[in-house]
């Protein structure tokens, strides 16, 4: 008998608050979406420019929290990209074929 394993492909989705969401992710689109309603509080009349941007926090927030493809939402990967770019661009072996200290 072959021995296959087969590994769930959702096992992360687990961990996400509906499949999808982070705590942090939630906190990020409540905050969005209380600074606009606070805003369409105090801005009562409004043309079309004033209204974009009262509902411009709900929509940065929203956007950062959208699910993507391979990753979990929009800021992960930004995350992602920002951490590559920032981070160490030589790496050096340190293997287990590497010698530490003198030659025999």
């Amino acid at each position: 008998m072959e021995s296959n394993y087969l590994i769930p492909a959702n096992t992360k989705k687990s961990k996400l608050i509906l499949g999808f969401f982070t705590g942090i992710d939630l906190a990020i689109f409540g905050s969005g979406c209380f600074i606009t309603l606070i805003m369409l509080v105090i801005f009562q009349g409004m043309n079309f420019t004033t209204a974009l941007i009262v509902i411009l926090p709900a929509l940065i927030s929203g956007f950062l929290v959208i699910p993507v493809p391979n990753y979990h939402n929009v800021l992960q990967l930004i995350t992602n990209i920002v951490t590559f770019m920032m981070g160490r661009k030589k790496y050096y072996w340190k293997g287990w074929c590497l010698m530490h200290g003198k030659e025999k």
